[in-house]
């Protein structure tokens, strides 16, 4: 008989842990892959407390339980997860291993599943719990799956080819780059398990994780070129083994763990420390083989997009806009009538996209808030929370699209009228446009990095005591992750993970500061931008700016026109010129006429 409760999930799995003589365990939202998003098989968070965010983490005791999310999530977690079986954390305030510490019986054993952690969180949490007289302990093997009996498996489907038309660069030629640095390093070979650094590498796609296109699988690149891909072999179609070559090994993925134990003796293997499990260092030490901690080699090439994935991306935009103003005016006709709920906006802005091209999946879940519900940065809408958009209130819809030539995101924050927005919700939404504006415009010299950038978008807003949560900027893939590193805008404080990275010419980020009154609605406007060259009379170094990529109208009926500048007021003309510019000619009718009001100068 299949548990149907969260306490009942619970309560097995601490029976699990007293069977294997274990006093706790953690779990993390993650693969054997370290993704952002996973497989259905991983969703181990979710199935064990209800909790649906795509970041966060939870430890069990006998008797004692938390969870732990970061701001983002505050409200989420509370609507999700049962406060009588769970304690809630905010990290980074809350500390896990602390938490555990303090809460667990001196001499207690804490497992942990080594697939699913990297070795620094590891070693940095062995040494907390040590303080307290608490061991850390790797499991065997997970204690979680051994009681979610219905836990679905790996998907089986076929991985396919990214042509090289839209890829600009053959997997050959790729690999070859890589294998020049491992020859300078005087590295043996490199260990690549980031799915999307694989799927890059290699020029194919998937479909085994929902929203990003990448297939389960690793890589071990060797010094001369060759490759050995570790994949399930009935995944492979003959046209991908064809574009591959005899350069190209194809191996069982369950047979990964073996071959770090057996194959790599005396061999030195760069590992990347962020992106790689605890396990794989521990397989290739067992088996004789040195480590050595070096950033994924095919992280920055695939951020730095080339002439061929820009045409794609600015195709995909082109696209996308005419799709996302299709539905802003449908949405502009139906909801002040009260015909609209969260999700079926959400639902007609994904017929939007599917109707205006090559659409093969969504680039996340549409979050779809009104009033209160767009106060959460993540919200998820489902049948209990789903709100009506209600007459005289602020709808916040955050979407995207997969398409081969491109991965799109885009913000829009509407009013649902027919009264005049109030004054607050006028300030704030000016305010972040102001913010939005100033980071779209900057200038800056070769060598910033995103940390740098970040105050520009929120000056406007502490000026008036208030601030966002969350970052300004992430990096986009091309038909890949939605959030692509190494590069980030966002704070630099307690060394959030790229905002340090340089930004270089061809990177792609978001722009998307925003702001939130709990209870109420939020606020964001997010638009993806590309760093090209800039020439400056005089100038003295290399400089860098921002190409916008998105085109959408932004909503005129909620600026207040007296507290943009003149430049601003120019900034917001000219860019509405060019969303008539591009959209027009795919719009007709009155969709296209709702497009000219839309586009009319402030």
């Amino acid at each position: 008989m299949l548990m149907q409760t969260h306490e009942a999930r619970l309560d097995a799995l601490r029976k699990e842990l007293q069977r294997r003589e274990l006093d706790g365990f953690v779990v993390p939202i993650s693969d054997e892959h370290m993704s952002e998003y996973v497989g259905a098989y991983a969703q181990r968070l979710e199935w064990l407390t209800g909790f649906g965010g795509s970041a966060g983490s939870a430890a069990l005791l006998a008797d004692k339980a938390a969870i732990f999310v970061d701001g983002r999530y505050t409200s989420q977690v509370r609507d999700q997860v049962d406060g009588s079986l769970w304690e809630y954390k905010s990290v980074p305030a809350d500390s896990m291993a602390e938490w555990l510490g303090q809460n667990a019986a001196k001499g207690a054993r804490i497992a942990y599943d080594p697939w699913l952690h990297t070795r620094g969180w590891a070693q940095a949490a062995a040494k907390v719990l040590a303080g307290y007289d608490v061991e850390l302990v790797e499991a065997d093997s997970n204690p979680l799956d051994a009681v979610w009996k219905d836990q679905p498996v790996p998907s089986d489907a076929p991985v396919f080819v990214q042509d090289e038309e839209l890829a600009g660069q053959s997997s050959a030629d790729k690999r070859a780059k890589i294998a020049e640095w491992l020859q300078e390093m005087r590295y043996d070979a490199t260990v690549i398990s980031a799915l999307d650094s694989v799927a890059w590498l290699l020029n194919i796609r998937g479909t085994d994780v929902v929203h990003t296109p990448v297939a389960l699988s690793y890589i071990i690149l060797n010094q001369d070129g060759t490759a050995d891909w570790f994949i399930a072999p009935d995944k492979v179609p003959d046209d991908v083994t064809r574009q591959l070559g005899n350069a190209v090994r194809i191996r069982p993925r369950d047979g990964f763990e073996e071959a770090l134990k057996k194959d790599y003796a005396g061999k030195r293997l760069a590992v990347d420390p962020d992106r790689t499990v605890a396990a794989v260092f521990q397989a290739l030490e067992a088996g004789g083989a040195e480590t050595v901690r070096a950033m994924d080699p095919a992280v920055l090439p695939k951020a730095i997009k080339n002439e061929a994935e820009i045409r794609g991306q600015r195709a995909s935009q082109k696209r996308d806009g005419a799709a996302v103003s299709r539905f802003l005016h449908w949405l502009s006709v139906e909801a002040p009538q009260g015909r609209v709920d969260e999700l079926s906006a959400a639902a007609k802005l994904h017929e939007c996209r599917k109707n205006c091209g090559d659409l093969r999946d969504l680039s996340f879940d549409t979050i779809s808030g009104s009033g209160p519900n767009g106060a959460n940065p993540h919200y998820r809408v489902n049948e209990e929370t789903n709100r009506q958009l209600e007459p005289n209130s602020v709808y916040l819809v955050d979407s995207g699209g997969q398409y081969p030539d491109g991965t799109t995101d885009i913000t829009r924050t509407v009013w649902v009228g027919p009264d005049t927005p109030p004054a607050e919700v006028k300030d704030r939404f000016t305010r972040v446009l102001k913010g939005h504006i100033a980071l779209d415009r900057q200038v800056f010299p070769a060598g910033t990095s995103g940390g740098q950038l970040d105050t520009l978008a929120r000056q406007y807003l502490w000026m008036a005591g208030v601030d966002y949560g969350h970052g300004t900027g992430h990096g986009v893939g091309s038909f890949l992750a939605v959030h692509e590193g190494p590069q980030r805008i966002g704070k630099s404080r307690g060394g959030q993970a790229g905002t340090g990275q340089e930004l270089f010419e061809g990177m792609i980020l978001s722009n998307e500061p925003g702001y939130y009154k709990p209870g109420a609605f939020g606020i964001r406007i997010e638009n993806l931008v590309l760093i090209e060259k800039r020439k400056i009379e005089g100038m003295e170094g290399e400089y860098f700016g921002f190409e916008t990529l998105t085109f959408v109208p932004i909503d005129k009926t909620l600026v207040e026109r007296d507290l943009l500048t003149a430049d601003e007021r120019e900034w917001w003309n000219l860019y509405h010129a060019k969303v008539h510019d591009l959209l027009a000619p795919q719009l007709e009718g009155e969709v296209r006429s709702w497009l000219d009001e839309a586009c009319q100068p402030l």
